[in-house]
């Protein structure tokens, strides 16, 4: 994980393939089961998405099955109308998945606080809810 300006950086080792990991984030069920809150995702190029009692929103814009997602997405905590853009790579790791996020246009103000989130509030979760599921 790096910060370079306004991009957040993270790289995640998952004890599941790559499949796996792509359908737990993108079906609605399972992501709420890994991250504890209710997830409301269209499960398709163009479709919206929320999560974590609507606090996160968006749309996606690029799916690959089991390869690729790229999401807008914003906050509630961002500036009105402002959206990052999280990119998140999967390739086959050994038995597992090496996960690489890419968030771009993050607010400064929100650096911090949202590298921490993606670390506390989904790899930690993912790690262990992929580790039962598999």
């Amino acid at each position: 994980m790096a910060t370079e300006g306004r991009t957040l950086r993270h790289d995640v080792v998952l004890d599941a393939p790559p499949q796996a990991v792509f359908d737990a984030w993108m079906d609605q069920e399972q992501h709420a089961a890994f991250t504890g809150c209710e997830a409301q995702i269209d499960w398709r190029e163009g479709g919206r998405f929320t999560t974590c009692d609507e606090r996160q929103f968006g749309y996606t814009l690029v799916l690959v099955p089991g390869r690729r997602i790229v999401q807008a997405w914003s906050h509630k905590a961002f500036p009105p109308h402002h959206y990052s853009v999280v990119t998140i790579e999967l390739e086959p790791y050994g038995t597992g998945t090496r996960l690489q996020l890419t968030q771009t246009n993050v607010p400064p103000e929100a650096l911090r606080w949202l590298d921490e989130s993606w670390r506390t509030a989904y790899w930690e979760p993912l790690k262990r809810y992929l580790r039962e599921a598999h």
